[in-house]
């Protein structure tokens, strides 16, 4: 079974640690690359701004993804350098990096891919993990350094473990599963001296010129954004809120997370046979029965959530690491006579519904709102989310296992409750990522006692009643 944490989840057998990192050489030459015309997806530039906005905090506001495997052998160093830069070659997001100008905006720089170098270092043996940890973590810059991604293996007698940071700038949870593939095969393809190059893949560049383009030709008067607009003003003008207090105030703190089995696959299936048999599927089945838990916590008849939707669109972009999401809305009207079997099915209905708003970013919404519009959204906003990911169906997933494959997040700071279910071959995990904090930490426990009660009573009963909560 595939591994999902924070980095303190991640205990890799100690060993030698050689990191590769950008050569002092190709710093300088990656420096000097030229601004170009597309800029950032209009997710990274929000997220580059929220770094910016919060660089004094004290604490790391971007998020590090780091992918972990064992091999069971001793590792070739040439054949790793060579791997590593040819994945970075690869992948056109690794050749930008970014800059605020002095009037605001963020412009995109793209380097000549033959001057990404990266070189090992080696610190020695490790036995203390925790030490190894920080030493992996640190050797990663922020997201306005070129070179926010490290690599490394903690070697042993006769197996190595291989792992791969990269900042959230540069890639998504698909993507951490591609990085894994692709490093595999780029190693083995080295090992084996040339023998199976991979396929080229679609840059991540084209994707952020293709989602500008669409978006900039949108208006307040087209139906997407109306569509947006119509549920923000729905919601008292603003994007949800956990349905908890979370004693967060109104800043960032760091973040905590929880990772717990939701379903065994038995359960699983039973949950997906109750969703199909009231036209529902898996995903609309999970946002039914939030909209049922936030009913039975508040009382609140109108649910209002987003997913993040994969915008992975031409053949090349399958294989192509980068950032290639987008938050789509899901809303949900809840009454006291409902049940799941009857939430799921608009729970579906609102999901299928929003995918027509998959390559629409909400941050092009909020640029175009008028103030006579009551929009309350603000640069920096931050709301919950569920992702809802089938590992089973993700290439290679049977081979994670064989290899102790693990995909990790550091603490960063959060501000919201960030959910995500990983379908995995035995068991469906539900991951929380939350603000650390006494008050966030009894909301979360709270909602996901209720939360697996309602599943609960889906696999058992086949329904689940809504009950009216007693509020004072």
């Amino acid at each position: 079974m595939v591994a999902f944490g924070l980095f303190d989840d991640w205990h890799p057998e100690p060993g030698r640690l050689t990191t590769w990192t950008a050569s002092p050489q190709s710093r300088v030459a990656v420096g000097r690359a030229s601004a170009h015309e597309v800029g950032p997806s209009y997710q990274q530039e929000a997220y580059l701004r929220t770094v910016g906005r919060n660089s004094a905090a004290g604490l790391r506001v971007s998020r590090l993804c780091l992918i972990s495997f064992d091999i069971a052998a001793a590792p070739d160093h040439p054949a790793l350098t060579a791997a590593i830069n040819a994945f970075l070659r690869r992948h056109d997001t690794f050749s930008s990096w970014f800059a605020r100008e002095a009037d605001g905006r963020i412009v995109r720089h793209v380097a000549d891919p033959a001057d990404i170098d990266f070189a090992a270092t080696e610190y020695g043996q490790f036995t203390d993990v925790e030490a190894l940890r920080e030493r992996v973590e640190a050797e990663t810059p922020g997201p306005f350094e070129w070179d926010c991604f490290s690599f490394g293996v903690i070697e042993r007698e006769e197996s190595f473990t291989m792992y791969a940071v990269v900042d959230h700038l540069h890639t998504d949870g698909v993507a951490q599963a591609l990085s894994c593939m692709d490093l595999l095969l780029l190693y083995g393809n080295e090992l084996s001296g040339g023998a199976t190059p991979l396929p080229p893949v679609d840059g991540h560049i084209g994707y952020c010129a293709r989602e500008r383009t669409l978006n900039e030709q949108l208006t307040l008067e087209s139906p997407p954004i109306r569509r947006w607009v119509d549920l923000l003003r729905r919601n008292d003008g603003d994007l949800p809120k956990f349905p908890l207090e979370l004693g967060t105030g109104l800043g960032y703190t760091q973040g905590a997370q929880v990772t717990l089995p939701l379903f065994t696959e038995t359960d699983a299936l039973r949950f997906e046979q109750v969703c199909a048999e009231h036209g529902g599927r898996f995903l609309g089945g999970l946002f039914a029965a939030l909209a049922a838990v936030e009913f039975e916590l508040t009382g609140n008849q109108d649910y209002f959530g987003l997913t993040p939707a994969n915008t992975r669109f031409l053949p090349g972009e399958s294989g192509s690491v980068g950032w290639y999401t987008n938050l789509i809305p899901v809303a949900i009207s809840v009454h006291p006579e409902d049940s799941f079997t009857s939430l799921v099915t608009v729970a579906q209905e609102a999901a299928e519904r929003a995918k027509d708003l998959t390559d629409i970013s909400l941050h092009r919404v909020l640029e175009l709102v008028t103030p006579e519009l009551g929009i309350r959204t603000r640069p920096g906003w931050a709301a919950p989310m569920l992702s809802y990911v089938d590992v089973r169906k993700m290439a290679g997933a049977d081979m994670f296992d064989a290899i102790n494959g693990g995909l990790y997040g550091s603490r960063a700071s959060s501000g919201e409750v960030y959910m995500w279910v990983n379908r995995l071959p035995e068991v469906s995990t539900l991951t929380l990522l939350f603000p650390d904090t006494p008050q966030a930490r009894a909301a979360v426990d709270r909602y996901v006692r209720t939360l697996i009660e309602v599943v609960t009573a889906v696999v058992t009963d086949g329904d689940h009643a809504v009950r009216v909560p007693a509020l004072s």
